[in-house]
């Protein structure tokens, strides 16, 4: 103890002046070597008592989820449920003493001293992020460092904070070693018992573990022990953590006390090793003792025995209770004395070997486990030590241009994942990562990536237990270091090279038994150099059994298995996987940037995957929106994202690029994601409709498949669709003519004609209750008959029309009034017996409000270069307009709009500037039944940038909220992200169809529309369609204008109209998103400039009239 405390006067602040925390050669002082997490079981029977428990997690807990400040107590709800049934482990969470200096010298004097008075402090739950409770505030930045960049030297003004809590050792813990275990501190610390120094750590994502048993007081003392930990926010050890996301400090995982033998299991490490048959496997373990404190180090094992066992989980429940626990035992492993003196590279210890006959492989569709319990016995045969861990029997290997699971070349469906709660930050809840588990295999999401560090320890439980394949990721990025060319870079520097190894090194010794892990990464953005190579010689050395990843220095270098680029286009990704030079798979480590409105074009992406050998799919970025709860001025809540706090430097709203919002409610996007990723394929070609499974492993017995077919709407005919089993990458082909739906096609009249096909699983499973559909596929079947244009067929009923002024009145009786004003072309009223419904339009549009992806590129994004073409500013001059027919039947108006933009101050420009931008040509016919058709003629200047759309834009009144519409739905979807979008009729409110991003944008879109109605809940509206040769269209209605998402930063800053904005475009430029820094929409979903025509039709709709039957009053039979 007392020299202990001697070393600890030269390495703690501030007895020697020297700052540890601003070197980046002392990384750590008295942690214990890492290793496994520790359970501390007291039986064998305790141990599977344990996992029983555990094993019946399933997706009722992602009920109890919550996002809010409820989030706090079930943070700690959760700390003590993770400890729960471990008799020897003891959790510290709860609410401690806390203090936030403003620097390391500004600690309080002695705050670690036991006879220290804390009383005057605050509390703070551990655990937890301090800035998530009001101390100090969040800062988010991509790569930027967010203070000097001086490494290793960190700012004087370094917030500190200062932390005590108090416990006492449970009796029954008498005679045992105490650890403490701290999950992961942010992002370095000092650990004091009693007042005796007892630990320094750094790595923010991985334990740090300290023996304290000479520094507690006895037990039945009476005395209560005195934790002190000091927390640094920036230390040396963050310039290795530049990831992008919040930086957020404190002890933000778990404190455990451990209580061990004097002689315990100090790590293990099971391997598995198939037959090439796959018949049985040799299981292994390596078993690691500590014996630090005995006195005799010889022949430990003269004393001891050690031991291991596996059970079979998958029996488990077909009883209740406890009472086949032992009796699942499949294989026992002795101890080989041949081995057990060998010196293993990178691991010393004990080596317990044995075989398992016939055993069921885990795989993500098939997550077979089995629990591993190793034991350490005395020389009485009694048990001193026992642990255990889930462990999965499968191999991952090698060949040309794959990677295999189990001699199958599996497909990466993936998501990268950051540890995010909106309320925590980074502070993990049971039900919330269950939450995402649930989420993921519900959308066909196979595979995550941790991105950018390893996460918590029971992350990886869940992922083995739910079927996840993963890459665990070092806590290593240095992006900022990539814009200072003056200094060297960290993995060239010997210096950092201990640091950098240190983090690899405890990622796996902590992650190695769990079988979800199919690939290490040796971290993100850090460039390349010698100390990658040691770290990836390094994990080679101890754990052949896995891939290696790592994507700095190009993607392709000696340290990574995978080629693994990130935001490669699809074509270069192509070219790659065809390079017959190069024997590793390609699978990309992010792609579809999530921002916003985004995600467009991946069915070309999975095109690409799903018939290039070599391709074996990615990780999109990102699973949710790193947005915070951030009180209002008003007390309500809101989501903020970089610079709301006034911290600087910030990225602002870049860290919001996730399918999920913070709360997990999935964007529209999410969609096409479980679209593509959707394991059974249907695909129609010459009269044949095949169906594929896709799966490796799995059938489709417990599949459901269904049919239905739709005929411009109308539901022709469904039922269940009968097959044989299709095995796993096999196919079954269903011949038109024995099809069940082919009589109904036959005899329709229909212009489309859509068969939707349909699997659901017919059994619940852990992720998921019976019913849930995996795969849904629509496709259009052939048409009987060529395309007509549409018509409509009028009445020769007379209506009155007269001049007032400059405006035209027309109407029928009682029946509908339109105003049209003949000098600006624009219409002034439009009512249906006396109910207003369009008080503004119909204007040519060319605007919309730009997305993220739309912003993204500088200079040559395409934001600016609509700017710089004025296309923001402009506006429409009338330069004509006139009556061109007027009959007892019909009136026909002719307006040319000329597209201009306004001044630099804002003005308007007049008609004597003809320096327009766009003409448009909208020719008004109103017919006597009330029917207008609006045909427009639009001629750009051929100058201009792609445009943002190419349509109309009207004003209805709000009280016309009920929309119905057939086209593409029910949710968002954009020329580039519709794949997932079924045809069909659809019916919501217009609120409804509001996408509310954080950043409001051009959103809310449907594609594909055939025809839609808006009404009032009494039945009076109108009615627009596509007419003439006209293809469908794109539709937006919003109770929010253009310029109110364009104006808006935050979706609590939108401010209703008064009116609905309805646009409904010719053409829609796509979302993009390959990436959200370069202007990357594909070339056929921009919008050139070149002229377009097309044409509208729109009627007055009643009661008595819908839709679908005027629009089949246009279709010519």
């Amino acid at each position: 103890m007392a020299s202990s405390s001697l070393v600890g006067h030269l390495v703690f602040p501030p007895e020697n002046g020297h700052k540890v925390w601003e070197d980046q050669t002392f990384i750590k002082w008295r942690k214990r070597e890492p290793h496994v997490t520790f359970h501390c079981h007291e039986s064998i029977e305790g141990s599977l008592k344990y996992w029983y428990e555990r094993n019946k997690v399933n997706y009722l807990v992602a009920n109890s989820a919550v996002w809010n400040d409820d989030a706090v107590d079930r943070a700690l709800d959760s700390a003590a449920f993770w400890v729960r049934g471990l008799p020897f482990v003891k959790s510290l969470s709860g609410y401690w003493r806390f203090f936030l200096a403003s620097s390391p010298s500004k600690v309080p004097e002695n705050f670690h001293d036991s006879a220290f008075h804390d009383s005057e402090w605050k509390t703070l739950p551990v655990p937890s992020n301090w800035q998530m409770h009001g101390f100090d505030h969040p800062i988010y930045t991509n790569f930027t460092y967010p203070f000097p960049f001086d490494p290793p030297f960190v700012p004087k003004e370094n917030p500190t904070g200062c932390y005590r809590t108090y416990f006492k050792i449970p009796e029954e813990w008498k005679g045992r070693r105490i650890l403490l275990h701290f999950q992961a501190v942010d992002s370095a610390f000092f650990a004091w018992i009693n007042g005796v120094p007892v630990g320094y750590s750094q790595d923010s994502r991985l334990p740090a573990e300290f023996e304290i048993t000479d520094y507690c007081h006895p037990i039945g003392s009476g005395n209560k022990n005195v934790l002190a930990v000091q927390v640094f926010k920036w230390s040396d050890g963050s310039y290795l953590e530049d990831q992008d996301h919040w930086l957020l400090s404190g002890i933000h995982r778990d404190v455990l006390l451990l209580a061990k033998p004097s002689v315990f299991i100090a790590d293990y490490f099971f391997k598995s090793n198939l037959a090439e048959d796959f018949s049985y496997a040799n299981i292994q373990v390596e078993v690691k003792i500590d014996y630090s404190r005995e006195t005799s180090k010889e022949n430990i094992l003269a004393k001891y025995t050690l031991e291991a066992a596996l059970y079979d989980t998958g029996g488990w429940y077909k009883s209740d209770g406890y009472s086949d626990l032992i009796s699942s035992n499949v294989a026992n492993l002795k101890l080989n004395p041949s081995s057990s003196r060998c010196a293993v590279p990178g691991f010393r210890g004990y080596f317990l070997e044995g075989k398992l006959g016939v055993p069921r492989l885990w795989s993500a569709e098939q997550p077979n486990l089995y629990a591993l319990v190793v034991i350490l016995k005395d020389e009485s045969g009694s048990i001193v030590d026992c642990e255990s861990c889930l462990v999965g029997i499968r191999k991952v290997s090698k060949a040309y241009k794959q990677l295999l699971v189990n001699g199958h070349p599996i497909i990466i469906r993936g998501v990268n994942r950051h540890e995010h709660h909106p309320r925590l930050g980074k502070t993990n809840i049971e039900a919330c990562m269950v939450k995402d588990l649930v989420l993921m295999k519900q959308n066909n999401i196979n595979a995550v990536r941790n991105s950018h560090y390893p996460q918590h320890p029971h992350w990886y439980e869940l992922c083995d237990l739910f079927g996840v394949y993963m890459i665990d990721e070092a806590n290593i990025e240095t992006h900022g270091f990539d814009y200072s060319g003056h200094l060297k870079h960290p993995t060239l520097d010997p210096s950092w090279a201990p640091a950098m190894m240190d983090r690899v090194i405890s990622m796996v010794e902590r992650d190695k038994n769990h079988a979800c892990i199919i690939c290490w990464s040796l971290g993100n953005e850090s460039g390349y150099g010698p100390n990658h190579s040691a770290s990836a010689g390094w994990v080679r050395e101890k754990d052949p059994s896995r891939f290696l990843h790592y994507e700095g220095g190009g993607s392709r270098t000696s340290s990574t298995d995978i080629v693994c680029p990130m935001y490669m286009r699809i074509w270069d990704i192509v070219k790659i996987a065809k390079d017959p030079n190069e024997i590793r798979p390609l699978i990309l480590c992010e792609y579809s940037h999530a921002m916003g409105n985004s995600n467009g074009n991946i069915p070309e992406y999975w095109e690409a995957i799903d018939s290039t050998f070599g391709l074996q799919g990615g990780f999109i970025w990102e699973w949710v929106d790193q947005g915070l709860l951030k009180d209002g001025p008003d007390g309500s809540k809101h989501w903020a994202y970089g610079g709301d706090w006034g911290d600087f430097p910030d990225d602002l709203n870049f860290c919001l690029h996730g399918i999920n919002w913070p709360d997990r409610t999935p964007h529209p996007a999410m969609h096409e994601v479980k679209y593509v990723y959707q394991p059974v394929k249907v695909s129609f070609m010459e009269q044949t409709l095949q169906i594929k499974n896709t799966h490796f492993y799995e059938t489709t017995e417990g599949l459901e498949f269904s049919w239905a077919v739709h005929g411009d709407g109308w539901k022709l005919g469904s039922g269940i669709l009968s097959f044989p089993l299709i095995k796993p990458q096999s196919s079954y082909d269903i011949e038109w003519q024995s099809a069940p739906w082919s009589t109904l096609w036959s005899s329709s009249s229909a212009e489309d004609i859509f068969l939707t096909i349909t699997a659901k699983l017919s059994q619940s499973t852990r992720w998921v209750e019976a019913g849930h559909v995996i795969s849904s596929t629509q496709v259009q079947l052939p048409a009987k008959r060529k395309f007509v244009p549409h018509l409509i067929k009028t009445k020769d009923a007379a209506f009155h029309s007269e001049i007032i002024e400059d405006s035209i009145k027309i109407s029928q009786q009682n029946l509908w009034e339109i105003i049209l004003n003949v000098r600006t072309g624009a219409f002034e009223s439009w009512k249906v017996e006396g109910v207003s419904l369009m008080n503004k339009g119909i204007f040519p549009c060319f605007w919309r409000a730009p997305t993220d992806n739309d912003n993204g590129g500088g200079s040559a994004s395409y934001l600016s270069l609509w700017k710089a073409a004025h296309i923001d500013r402009l506006h429409y001059i009338t330069e004509s307009c006139s009556i061109q027919n007027k009959t007892d039947h019909l009136v026909k108006i002719t307006a040319v709009f000329l597209g201009v933009p306004k001044k630099e101050d804002g003005s308007s420009s007049n008609l004597e500037n003809k320096d327009y931008l766009i003409k448009t040509e909208v020719i008004y016919t109103i017919y006597s039944s009330g029917d207008v058709i609006v045909e427009c003629n639009v001629k750009p200047n051929p100058n201009l940038p792609p445009l943002p759309r190419v349509g109309v834009e009207f004003h209805l009144e709000k009280s016309l909220n009920q929309i119905t519409w057939y086209g593409r739905g029910p949710f968002e979807c954009y020329p580039d992200r519709k794949a997932a979008a079924h045809v069909d009729i659809y019916q919501q409110k217009v609120d409804d169809l509001h996408v509310p991003y954080i950043v409001p944008v051009e959103s809310s879109g449907r594609a594909d529309v055939r025809w839609v109605t808006f009404q009032n809940k009494n039945g009076f509206g109108v009615y627009a369609s596509i007419y003439d040769n006209s293809p469908p269209m794109q539709l937006n209605a919003s109770y929010y204008t253009t310029a109110e998402l364009q104006r808006a930063t935050h979706i609590e800053d939108l401010i209703k109209g008064d009116t609905i904005e309805v646009h409904l475009d010719h053409k829609h430029m796509g979302v993009g998103g390959d990436d959200s820094w370069t202007p990357c929409v594909h070339d056929k979903y921009l919008v050139p400039a070149v002229p377009y025509s097309f044409s509208i039709r729109f009627s007055p709709i009643t009661p008595a009239t819908s839709g679908q039957d005027i629009y089949k009053s246009q279709l010519q039979n």
